[in-house]
């Protein structure tokens, strides 16, 4: 059983590997300085992110929200000790307030109602979002130099929203307050406050 996100996060290419590493530097340094107790990530797929907070000691109630049953019961075999829950990001089975911090990092681009989505994380976190989504056309040209969809100019196959960094901006400020944003290639993070 194999899924495009495991995938991902178990392969050997140096330069899919240096990328990846850029993403989590990124993700922990914002996340640190967040200092959260208690965190959800919505889209955790695996759980390889919240097993990276886990690792760095990065909030004391760890929970994830996926809907793809192959990733869940993959998580389960590669982080055990990880919580991850059957979950619909439209609905997502928590009270109003209930995280300090809700994660959804490469999850928007996947949906066909992004702003839907966008409001229930809102209603979930007590304060912050962190949010992150590939920067086009950076995501798409660095597909394309490690030989990703060739044919298909280096799109993505599973993305069907496209942001730059500017129109991820005016999206999520359309919900929310803006705290920070960081583009570590080829991804944008932006860190959100109600």
């Amino acid at each position: 059983m194999q899924t495009t996100n495991l995938t991902k996060h178990t392969t050997k290419n140096p330069i899919s590997r240096f990328f990846l590493d850029n993403f989590f530097k990124t993700l922990l340094g914002e996340m640190r300085s967040l200092k959260p107790k208690s965190i959800l990530d919505v889209g955790a797929g695996e759980g390889f992110t919240l097993q990276k907070l886990k690792d760095n000691k990065i909030g004391e109630k760890l929970e994830g929200i996926e809907y793809m049953d192959e990733a869940i019961k993959l998580g389960k075999h590669y982080h055990p000790d990880i919580t991850i829950k059957k979950g619909d990001i439209y609905k997502l089975p928590y009270k109003d307030n209930s995280f300090d911090v809700v994660i959804c990092s490469e999850v928007m681009e996947h949906l066909e109602d992004p702003e839907a989505a966008l409001k229930e994380l809102k209603r979930v976190t007590k304060k912050h979002l962190l949010l992150s989504v590939p920067n086009e056309p950076f995501f798409t040209i660095q597909r394309i130099l490690r030989g990703k969809n060739v044919l298909k100019l280096g799109d993505h196959p599973e993305h069907i929203q496209h942001w730059s960094t500017k129109s991820f901006e005016k999206f999520v400020s359309g919900q929310l307050r803006i705290v920070k944003v960081k583009t570590p290639l080829p991804w944008t993070f932006i860190i959100a406050e109600k």
